[in-house]
């Protein structure tokens, strides 16, 4: 089983993006993306690649969701 982790996109330089997920920022490749994504833009990340773009809602919904698990609520 693989687990692809919502993130934040809050940087771009060329193929390489940097990301932020809770407080933690990555840098990713983006070369597997079929479609351009921009500052704000959430996807779905596993194993350093970015995998699929998501929607902004169901981005921040995922981070909710994965901010109650680690604060316990």
């Amino acid at each position: 089983m693989c687990l692809a982790i919502p993130s934040k996109v809050v940087e771009i330089k060329g193929a390489v993006a940097t990301i932020d997920v809770h407080g933690v920022r990555r840098d990713i490749n983006i070369t597997l993306l079929p479609e351009e994504i921009g500052i704000g833009d959430y996807v779905l990340v596993h194993a350093g690649f970015a995998l699929q773009k998501i929607d902004r809602e169901a981005g921040d919904d995922a981070i909710k969701l994965i901010n109650e698990v680690l604060e316990g609520d």
